[in-house]
């Protein structure tokens, strides 16, 4: 005969078991692969601090995932207070006077300008001009990160 404990024990595995194959079954998000985003068909959404529009978030052939996005930056604003990731990243600066914190210190980088975020590594962004800054981003997950 069966105690209301076995019954409870068999109702959690029975559970556990179904939502391990719910899981499982989950359908995956798309591979990233060949592609084109054009600058005129980017739909920018207004943020505390600016705009952001989203380019592309998934994975791909090598990458856990790779988000791209472009950030408008207000005067006298910072995109977020430093932190770090254990991803890396490129932000590319299209418009603006931006200030970025980079191995420690605080750097001047104008239109044209290139950053890297290492992974773990300490940063923050600030538009230091009188015009709004725009910049691109690049971010990527290699496999198990």
């Amino acid at each position: 005969m069966m105690t209301k404990r076995d019954l409870a024990v068999a109702a959690g595995a029975v559970v556990l078991t179904l939502a391990g194959v719910a899981v499982a079954q989950a359908p995956k998000p798309a591979l990233i692969g060949p592609s084109v985003w054009r600058w005129e068909d980017l739909k920018a959404h207004d943020t505390d601090v600016g705009a952001y529009a989203q380019i592309a978030k998934g994975p791909t052939a090598t990458l856990d995932e790779l988000e791209m996005h472009v950030t408008t930056l207000k005067p006298g604003l910072s995109s977020h207070p430093p932190h770090t990731h254990p991803n890396e990243e490129l932000v590319i600066i299209r418009e603006g006077q931006v200030e970025t914190l980079s191995g420690g210190a605080w750097k001047t980088v104008g239109p044209g300008g290139v950053i890297f975020n290492a992974s773990n590594s300490p940063h923050a962004l600030k538009n230091i001009g009188t015009t709004n800054a725009v910049y691109h981003v690049i971010n990527w997950k290699p496999p198990g990160r």
